[in-house]
This record gives structure tokens, C-alpha cells and sequence, in this order.
């Protein structure tokens, strides 16, 4: 993982040499610089260490994810405002197996930091609402649900939503 700045000099550096390229006539190699320092650009945003601990994610590999997570050593300082809610909600889909206190306080802190997708949003409440919901703090939790519900504008999460809604009930 490359500090935040090393990835911006590597795409100015890119985009500048491109630039150069395209004044030498040498196009093929300007265009492949661009989409390069575009790839630097994208990094910058999207941190690669996320990328792959989701990926390891879907595979349902809870070990992987945390190993690839472990890689990020000080995510205050390495990751960006929105990277670093994701982080925390992936600690929080791994702690959610087996510790939900400590899943509810990463939770908290990825819904505090932000999440860039609305989904992604509606999932960290949904589960929140979820854990809430096992500690019989059901006023939280019925808030929490109708925020997701609202979030959930294409519709993913209305299976488990109207779930979640008939077991409050029961409580």
C-alpha cells in the first residue's frame, strides 16, 4: 500500500509524461499514459487493500478479509475519510460473526465516518439495527430499521427489512 501523495505524484507524473508524448507524436503511448495515471487517480480514491478484502469478502473467506485488512496499519493516516468507513465496516461484518458489541461499535463509527453508496449505507443500518435488536434496545433499533428501508431504494433489502420488522414485533 503506497502512501496517498506517492499516488498523486505517480499520476501527475504520468499525465504530464503523456502530455509529452502526444507533443512527439507518439499517441498509442500518450493514451496509455492517461488511462495509467487515470489507474493512479482511481487508487487514490479507492484504496486497493478495500478492493481486495471486499473481494475476499464475497467469497464468504471472514480470515482472508481480516488478514487483508490487517495489512492497513495506520488507517487514520492512510485511507481517506470515506476509505476509512468502509474499513470499519468491514471489521464490522467479520466481528458481527462471533462479538457484537465490538461489531456494533464498528458500526457506529463507519456510519459516523460515511459510507459512499447508498446500499452500503442501508446494510450498515440494517445490521446495526439487527445487533440493537439482539440487545433489546428496540427503539434504536426500529429507527434504525426505517432509516434502511429508506436507503434501500432499489429494493435488496426488503426481504430482510420485513424480517427484521415481524421479529421486533415478537419482542
Amino acid at each position: 500500500m503506497y502512501p496517498k501523495i506517492i499516488k498523486l505524484i505517480f499520476a501527475l507524473l504520468a499525465l504530464g509524461f503523456a502530455g509529452y508524448q502526444f507533443y512527439d507524436s507518439e499517441i498509442g503511448n500518450g493514451i496509455f499514459l492517461v488511462l495509467l495515471s487515470g489507474m493512479f487517480l482511481l487508487l487514490y480514491f479507492k484504496n486497493e487493500i478495500i478492493i481486495l478484502a471486499f473481494l475476499r469478502l464475497r467469497k464468504q473467506d471472514f480470515e482472508g478479509t481480516a488478514r487483508w485488512l490487517a495489512r492497513i496499519k495506520n488507517p487514520e493516516a492512510a485511507l481517506v475519510t470515506k476509505q476509512q468507513g468502509y474499513y470499519h465496516y468491514l471489521h464490522g461484518i467479520i466481528a458481527s460473526q462471533n462479538n457484537l458489541t465490538q461489531a456494533e461499535k464498528y458500526f457506529k463509527k463507519a456510519l459516523q465516518l460515511g459510507l459512499s453508496m447508498k446500499q452500503d449505507l442501508a446494510m450498515a443500518k440494517l445490521s446495526l439495527a439487527g445487533i440493537l435488536m439482539q440487545k433489546r434496545r428496540k427503539r434504536e433499533a426500529t429507527t434504525l430499521l426505517a432509516e434502511a428501508k429508506k436507503l434501500d431504494s432499489h429494493g435488496m433489502l426488503t426481504g430482510q427489512i420485513k424480517m427484521m420488522q415481524q421479529q421486533m414485533k415478537k419482542i
